[in-house]
């Protein structure tokens, strides 16, 4: 009977992932060694069948195990470590999953974070933002994953939910601040890879839409000026300057000196995303169809019903001073 009892104990620690005391523990070597077995037992079949309720006691677990990392060296293997659980997880659900867990934990316990450990946290959102593109690059911008993901972003609980006023601002404007360098870095890193095969476009008329979501849902000014003014603007700069770069091209009779020196001007700005691109699922686009299509997206969400008049009116504006900048060319 001991024996017995005995038995299906270890059974169930098996099949149960390291927690609370392990990962918070003040003991590096504690919080290192339970992070390894977290990482292993992620990578098995049986990580699917994580609940809701110990997926939020395990990131309970986590958040505190990154608390408690007190040097820069030391924090950034870390942030690196747990971000890239999301990649050998062997499902892409039970990724997702995790990742909605890493979301809802961070918009929980972001308030109780103080001004001398905000910046290691501000990484790992980082970190975790690269993972998330690197793992839907690795399914192929998969539709079905793809609309999972943006739907964790904008769920209740998820950073850039519209309606969820307990999501501190600070992180979607960290987000609006990081999302095109993040993408463009994981876009870069496929391509670079020498195993893998030439990355499928890039859907950004898919990726942008949690941001034009909140942009038109928002209660909250400055959020759509961020938006923006970090998102919005270098991005429709980037595919401004590329276009003009492939009229040139195409125009044998223009001034070179005039094309070059746009160039210096416009600078490298996402130049993985941009020259392998789309709005969803189509082909690669040339940067002034992908322009005109993500007007028209931008424009289509402004009009919707649910869109708050002072957005709509923002959205508009912008969309109408670049349609116009467009029209000029």
């Amino acid at each position: 009977m001991a024996a017995a009892a005995s038995s299906s104990s270890s059974s169930s620690s098996e099949t149960s992932p390291p927690l609370g005391k392990y990962l918070a523990s003040t003991d590096k070597k504690t919080r290192d060694k339970a992070i390894k077995s977290l990482t292993a037992f992620l990578s098995t079949d049986d990580a699917s069948a994580l609940p809701k309720s110990e997926m939020a006691k395990l990131w309970k677990g986590i958040f505190y195990c990154f608390w408690m990392s007190d040097k820069p060296l030391v924090q950034q293997t870390l942030a690196t470590e747990i971000a890239e659980i999301l990649l050998v997880i062997p499902h892409p659900s039970s990724s997702l999953a995790f990742l909605r867990g890493f979301w809802e934990a961070t918009v929980r316990e972001w308030a109780g974070i103080d001004r001398l450990r905000i910046d290691k946290y501000y990484m790992l959102i980082r970190r975790f933002t690269n993972a998330s593109f690197r793992l839907l690059l690795r399914e192929n911008w998969d539709s079905a994953l793809s609309a999972e993901y943006n739907a964790i972003l904008t769920d209740h609980g998820g950073p850039l939910c519209p309606e969820d006023v307990k999501v501190p601002p600070s992180i979607p404007y960290h987000l609006a601040d990081i999302y095109l360098e993040e993408l463009d870095k994981a876009v870069l890193a496929l391509s670079s890879s020498s195993s893998a095969s030439s990355p499928p476009p890039t859907p950004l008329s898919t990726l942008l839409h949690p941001f034009f979501a909140l942009a038109a849902r928002t209660s909250t000014k400055m959020t759509v000026q961020r938006i923006e003014s970090a998102l919005l603007e270098p991005l429709f700069d980037a595919l401004d300057s590329s276009s003009h770069t492939e009229q040139d091209e195409d125009n044998e009779n223009d001034n070179e000196d005039r094309a070059r020196k746009r160039l210096r001007l416009s600078g490298p700005a996402f130049p993985h995303i941009i020259s392998n691109a789309c709005l969803a699922s189509e082909g690669a686009l040339s940067a002034g169809a992908l322009q005109k299509g993500l007007l028209k997206r931008l424009f289509e969400v402004a009009s919707e019903e649910q869109t708050k008049d002072a957005n709509r009116r923002k959205m508009y504006k912008f969309w109408k001073t670049r349609a116009g900048d467009d029209e000029n060319e």
